[in-house]
């Protein structure tokens, strides 16, 4: 009798997922940026940039030297991002990125950024 109500105990718990363990997040969708416009501006300036690429999440952000900009999705193939007199308020070179978030769950996704290009504010 004990034997038929440990293995009933082990059935139980593996039917149920207990012995199941979680699953990483699968890979996202990785952003490839193909063009900036404008890609350059003068300091103090502001202006809305255009992104153009592939590959854009619906809540895409576009990164300024790492930091989220508020970002307007277009089309998976294309964002627009405020920067402000503010952002752009010294001269030099700066990377801009995409970042599409993961998501959570079940069958999750990671976050995953895009290549790198450079912004000039003169």
């Amino acid at each position: 009798m004990k034997m038929i109500s440990v293995l009933l105990l082990i059935t139980l718990c593996a039917g149920c997922g207990y012995s199941s363990k979680g699953t990483a997040p699968q890979p996202g969708a990785v952003p490839k940026i193909t063009g900036l416009m404008p890609d350059n501006a003068n300091a103090g300036s502001a202006v809305t940039l255009t992104v153009n690429g592939s590959s854009f999440n619906s809540n895409a952000v576009v990164n300024w030297n790492g930091m989220a900009q508020p970002t307007m999705y277009v089309t998976g193939s294309q964002l627009t991002a405020s920067l402000s007199a503010a952002t752009l308020s010294m001269a030099g070179t700066f990377t801009v990125t995409v970042t599409n978030p993961g998501t959570t769950g079940y069958g999750g996704t990671s976050s995953e950024t895009s290549n790198a290009m450079t912004f000039t504010v003169k």
